[in-house]
């Protein structure tokens, strides 16, 4: 019928988007081994020779306890890796302790990754992370290389320069596998920064469960209150999901156009109104579902696709790194809508797996904080003693005392 016709052609032209960004299938996975090993630097050789001693001590070591004869092609030959170092010494063990890696990642069975993630002060540091590790282990790597505080604000952060959108990854989530998806010689970067709008939706949970009251019955919310929000929505057999509905403008697809159009957030995905139809369940249209794809913010789309405001973001599949006919743009009348929307498609997409992810969050902060106040209150204890030390030197009188 003409109705298949039409869906097969659709899907042929769904999957040369797909595969354009490696040319062919085969390109694609070819990309993807040649990003097995390393993110952010020029070649592997260049990753390597950025970790620290004793990562790179720690990767030979692990990778020889689980070399295997299954083979990995890798990116290139070790080469001279370190020239002019200011000790030849050292710079022979380690390029000795490279050579040696290149070596076992061919034979790797778990997929090893070095990564370079930017700091919010300019400066990088290098991780190695293999297939299994999630995002929060990758934190925690940086807590111990930062050596900052544990806050639960702290994230990971995907930057995709050529469609200028960023996404924050979510904790429970591959990270490995999430690089994968990026083609090779990728411009994208890893950030570790600061996020407040994180775990919003447990901090303030009153901003999407009580949306539509005005700006004082939202912040006059005790604690108590918030608690009986997370329980009711998070607490159940199944997460609810926030009641959100409203206009937001859709670009044209190839067109810098936006046309206003009323959406609504159910479970299932992002529903909108049809011309001519009401809000009631029955007329609604969907307009996405979650299940495929990820929600990015997106900058400077007033100048890039000439959008209504600066507030805007990206539905897409995360395969897709180049523009495409299947990015989904939206545009949200102010920040506070772009809140709204970005954070409740989170919940609907993630549901209860974003509350775990936030109590393992905060039992990491408060056990961090923990031990930071034992430590300072052990130091302050030797500092007392110290002093009471000075004193009794210095008035044998008070030394009976």
């Amino acid at each position: 019928s003409f109705d298949a016709c039409s869906s097969l052609l659709c899907f042929f032209h769904f999957l040369q988007s797909l595969l354009s960004e490696g040319d062919t299938a085969e390109g694609k996975d070819a990309s993807r081994e040649q990003s097995t090993f390393s993110i952010g630097f020029t070649d592997l050789k260049e990753s390597l020779n950025e970790l620290e001693d004793h990562d790179l001590d720690a990767l030979v070591a692990d990778l020889e306890l689980k070399s295997t004869s299954e083979a990995l092609s890798v990116c290139e030959a070790a080469g001279s890796l370190v020239e002019d170092h200011p000790s030849p010494t050292k710079a022979q063990t380690k390029l000795d302790k490279i050579k040696i890696a290149l070596e076992k990642l061919k034979e790797a069975k778990v997929r090893k990754l070095i990564v370079k993630v930017l700091m919010s002060d300019g400066s990088s540091k290098t991780l190695m992370v293999d297939g299994r590790q999630m995002v929060r282990e990758v934190l925690d790597k940086l807590f111990e290389k930062t050596h900052c505080d544990q806050s639960i604000e702290w994230s990971l952060c995907e930057a995709n320069p050529e469609l200028q959108i960023e996404r924050d990854l979510e904790d429970h989530e591959l990270f490995v596998e999430l690089l994968s998806d990026w083609i090779r010689h990728s411009e994208n970067k890893i950030h570790f920064i600061l996020r407040p709008q994180k775990y919003v939706m447990f901090t303030d949970p009153q901003l999407f469960y009580m949306w539509k009251k005005n700006k004082s019955g939202q912040t006059d919310v005790n604690k108590q209150t918030k608690d009986l929000l997370i329980k009711e929505h998070f607490g159940g057999t199944s997460v609810i999901v926030p009641n959100l509905e409203g206009k937001m403008y859709l670009k044209e697809d190839g067109k810098k156009v936006w046309k206003p159009q009323y959406f609504l957030l159910r479970a299932s995905g992002l529903y909108y109104v049809p011309k001519g139809k009401t809000k009631s369940s029955p007329d609604l249209a969907c307009f996405i579902r979650f299940e495929k794809v990820n929600v990015y913010t997106a900058s400077n789309y007033r100048e890039k696709f000439k959008a209504p405001t600066s507030f805007c973001f990206v539905l897409k599949h995360p395969c897709i790194q180049k523009d495409s006919p299947y990015i989904k743009f939206l545009c949200c009348e102010d920040e506070k809508s772009l809140l709204l929307w970005v954070t409740s498609i989170r919940i609907a997409k993630y549901g209860r797996v974003l509350h775990q992810n936030y109590q393992e969050a905060v039992k990491r902060a408060s056990g961090f904080q923990s031990a930071r106040n034992k430590n300072q209150l052990s130091d302050l204890g030797v500092e007392c003693q110290l002093c009471d030390w000075k004193i009794v030197g210095l008035n044998p009188r008070r030394s009976h005392t």
